[in-house]
């Protein structure tokens, strides 16, 4: 089975000393629940939603039972948990890059190059919540959907702030039809191929991702 890549989506950490040691309690717990998001996420990967529980994720993240619910109410809590880490990292990493950009074309270029890229930096963790995510169950795609929603808007109103006039009358469901159809396309190359070329897809996408968003007065021009 697969592994996330260290230091991109989660962090791996260092095993746990035997016997007595000094480590506080907060930070056992908190090694443990990393520990048990990253082998969630793995199992996720591997054999989608239905192919685990709460048992083999114990197993795999050499946790108790205890220690597991210690932490997260059942199974669907520690599939949700990791997910949230995912989007938090996407949003951060996708800020930085997104306002890199000189012009709108460059800002668009450069989010969609994050984006892929960052698929592209742990394989593991974008199959796991970028292709099984949406057969978890209804509050999963809630989850993505508003996640979704909140990255729409906010490219939308990074434009208009470095970019004041040219949103025109596009509304935000242009955006939001524009980072669901980027993610399926990455979605669809992660499910296809072991080790997909997404940033071979970037020019291409970033140009009609462009269009997609276009004004009235722009497409004028």
């Amino acid at each position: 089975m697969d592994r996330i890549t260290d230091g991109v989506i989660f962090t791996v950490p260092a095993g746990l000393p035997r016997g007595r040691h000094v480590l506080a309690r907060e930070q056992v717990v908190a090694a443990q629940r990393e520990r048990m998001m990253i082998a969630a996420t793995e199992l996720l990967a591997a054999g989608g939603y239905r192919g685990f529980g709460v048992r083999e994720i114990c197993a795999r993240a050499a946790v108790s039972r205890a220690a597991f619910y210690e932490c997260f109410a059942d199974k669907d809590a520690c599939v949700h948990a990791a997910y949230d880490r995912f989007i938090a990292v996407f949003l951060a990493r996708l800020t930085v890059a997104a306002n890199r950009g000189e012009d709108w074309p460059g800002c668009v270029r450069e989010f969609v190059a994050a984006y892929l890229g960052t698929c592209e930096s742990d394989l593991v963790a974008a199959r796991a919540f970028g292709v099984e995510m949406d057969a978890l169950s209804r509050a999963a795609r809630d989850r993505r959907r508003a996640a979704l929603t909140h990255l729409a808007g906010f490219i939308r109103e990074l434009r208009e702030q470095r970019f004041p006039g040219t949103i025109g009358d596009t509304p935000l469901s242009a955006y939001v039809g524009a980072i669901y159809a980027l993610r399926q396309i990455a979605s669809d190359a992660l499910d296809a191929e072991p080790v997909p070329d997404l940033s071979a897809l970037v020019p291409e996408l970033s140009t009609w991702l462009c269009r997609m968003v276009q004004s009235p007065a722009e497409e004028r021009v």
